[in-house]
């Protein structure tokens, strides 16, 4: 039987909109059939398309069904929803390459058992003039349209028409779903509050049945900035656009206030298991044991136990001085790619001063053979004095090598080869 998903979702801060609470709680006393969509706007998903995905594993969780649809016709079309400006329109063959790569990215993520996953260029991308004109968009009131959110904001600098059929797109998909899967409903960011009710209308007026829609908070940080930034850019959900390293850095760099939020938001930990979390972490802030468990479970929940190791080892030994050597060498180079760095030749490596100064660890080289002289200086954790050199030895797998002034400042040499 499906266990309380609504609660669920209220302890966890998840719920903001229900269309009929009082027949959502009746309903789901059943399995019930969820669908959520994704517009392949990118040939990745980032990190704010984790939580409608958290979503749709929740209701897996809960004894429900799940329906993730890629959006390879809308993501033809444009959502205008939370855009000032109309989007610029892909290809045909860069829009069927992203449902490609995100649906992988779904998939990962949710429980194959109960998921399903479609594509709505299957029926968009087919669909007639006079079929949407006639079979469904006679549906639609255009003062109704013109009142919803994701059109009303775009009114003053203007929106086309193919943006502003977007709405009736997206409830159409709910009808297919329907018909297909007995889907009732849809979950999604408060932002498409809008496009989901009038999937709700067109399902009533089309079919003569109900259904039902929830949705979940857009999310902030706790000081007002946009979620799923830093200063590089989007944390994204594949590896080679955010290295497994960075997007355990995100996680663990998380305000303070936020911690408790994102425990609840991106992990499938239990209630009972974050109050105990919660209670270590206040009892012993400054060990970030919060921090940590988060950026763990997010980061495995996404790229897999043995990246999240290669992660961990890498950061110990960089700034916790456990051997180097144990790390994996590809990770150790992602987590210090931010650090200064040159490259040399294997078989003429400058002196360590030289080295020292090219890197901004020292000011010159009298500073440098102060700084080796006082016992502050290590290559690849281990602690150097006076007269100490670089060898080819000390280059890790052959590639880097990692010089340390003091408890957490360095920087790296690459090897040319």
């Amino acid at each position: 039987m499906p266990t309380d998903l609504i609660a669920d979702l209220e302890w966890r801060g998840l719920l903001k909109q229900t269309s009929d609470l009082e027949a959502i709680h009746e309903a789901l006393k059943t399995p019930q059939t969820f669908y959520c969509g994704f517009d392949p706007t990118a040939d990745s998903l980032h990190i704010g398309n984790l939580l409608p995905l958290m979503a749709l594993r929740r209701v897996q969780e809960h004894g429900h069904k799940a329906i993730a649809i890629l959006g390879g016709g809308t993501g033809l079309i444009g959502d205008p929803s939370g855009k000032a400006n109309e989007r610029t329109l892909n290809t045909p063959e860069t829009v069927a390459l992203y449902v490609e790569k995100i649906g992988v990215q779904v998939r990962s993520i949710l429980d194959p058992e109960k998921t399903i996953v479609v594509n709505n260029g299957d029926w968009i991308g087919s669909m007639s003039a006079v079929h949407l004109l006639r079979d469904i968009g006679k549906n639609f009131s255009i003062s109704v349209m013109l009142g919803r959110e994701s059109v009303s904001a775009r009114l003053e600098n203007g929106i086309s028409f193919t943006e502003f059929t977007y709405m009736i797109l997206q409830a159409y998909d709910f009808v297919k779903l329907f018909d297909l899967h007995d889907c009732r409903f849809q979950i999604g960011g408060s932002d498409q509050w809008g496009n989901m009710v009038s999937g709700l209308d067109l399902i009533r007026k089309m079919r003569g049945e109900s259904a039902h829609v929830i949705t979940f908070p857009l999310i902030t940080t706790s000081s007002g900035k946009k979620f799923g930034k830093s200063e590089t850019g989007a944390i994204w959900m594949d590896r080679n656009k955010t290295s497994p390293y960075a997007f355990y850095q995100f996680w663990v760099n998380s305000e303070d206030p936020d911690v408790p939020r994102f425990l609840r938001y991106f992990t499938l930990l239990s209630q009972a298991q974050i109050a105990t979390i919660e209670t270590e972490h206040a009892a012993r802030p400054e060990l970030r044991s919060g921090h940590k468990r988060l950026a763990a479970e997010v980061t495995k929940l996404v790229h897999g136990e043995a990246e999240l190791q290669k992660v961990i080892l890498a950061s110990d030994a960089l700034f916790g001085g456990a051997d180097l050597a144990n790390a994996d060498v590809n990770t150790l180079i992602e987590a210090t790619a931010s650090a200064p760095s040159c490259s040399v030749d294997l078989a003429a490596i400058p002196s360590v001063p030289d080295l020292l100064v090219s890197l901004g660890l020292a000011t010159s080289k009298g500073d440098a053979n102060r700084l080796l002289k006082g016992g502050g200086f290590y290559i690849n954790n281990i602690q150097v004095a006076a007269n100490a050199f670089v060898t080819a030895a000390d280059f890790l797998g052959g590639k880097v090598c990692v010089l340390r002034k003091g408890k957490r400042n360095y920087a790296t040499v690459r090897s040319t080869e």
